[in-house]
């Protein structure tokens, strides 16, 4: 979202980009599809800005939004050297936010999620492919990021993308969000109790503008929250 990097140079902050796997550049030019492990995607990130000279090594932050608001949490888990780390929204399993958009199916049918037959999933594959907008969002977007062909591959995959067994081992300040119309967002408050950091959890209501996906209706609002509690995360 270019409208954060504006907001961010606003507020004084220098701001290092890139593109993972599964992300801009390297999916397009490189074909690299998304892997799990972030760590091992932001290390190489962390050792090449702790190179610049306009780096405070002791202030980094690292800030993610949408499906990064897992992969964030993920890098921070093993990358000890982040001062801080903001995830928009904090997502707690890919596989669990999964069954959620399942719901409509038999109990024992979810109990046994990923390893569903793929001819349930037919209803859903028909209604996802004559909706334009979930076409785009996961046929032609999610397939294309995780390098899949079926929602039956999406749901396996899925499983791999947790913080279960790592969000114990986050040491720095952590800030999550919580949409109440995004369902991405609704577990938030799992990480959020099972981390052992400093932490917050800033919730975005409808009221306000902000109850969608990334806030996205009401982006300064989150700018204006996330950047604060940055403020006075990094001042101490």
């Amino acid at each position: 979202m270019y409208i954060d990097f504006a907001a961010a140079l606003r507020r004084g902050y220098n701001l290092l980009l890139f593109d993972g796997p599964g992300q801009g550049r390297s999916l397009i030019q490189q074909g690299l599809a998304m892997r799990p492990d972030w760590e091992n995607v932001v290390r190489p990130v962390m050792d090449y800005a702790l190179t610049r000279p306009e780096v405070d090594p002791k202030r980094i932050a690292l800030m993610g939004w949408s499906f990064v608001g897992y992969l964030a949490p993920r890098a921070a888990s093993a990358e000890h050297r982040l001062a801080a780390c903001v995830a928009d929204p904090g997502l707690w399993d890919l596989l669990e936010a999964m069954k959620a958009r399942f719901s409509s199916l038999p109990k024992d049918v979810l109990e046994k999620f990923p390893d569903v037959d793929p001819e349930v999933l037919e209803p859903f594959v028909e209604h996802i492919q004559a909706t334009p907008t979930l076409r785009w969002a996961i046929v032609q977007r999610a397939f294309w990021v995780h390098g899949i062909d079926s929602l039956s591959e999406y749901l396996q995959i899925s499983q791999d993308y947790s913080l279960k067994e790592v969000v114990s081992q986050i040491r720095c300040p952590t800030l999550l969000t919580w949409a109440e119309s995004d369902p991405l967002s609704w577990n938030a408050e799992r990480i959020y109790d099972r981390l052992t950091c400093p932490k917050e959890l800033i919730r975005f209501h409808d009221a306000q503008g902000a109850g969608d996906h990334c806030e996205l209706k009401a982006r300064p609002l989150f700018h204006q929250r996330a950047f604060d509690w940055l403020d006075e995360t990094l001042s101490g």
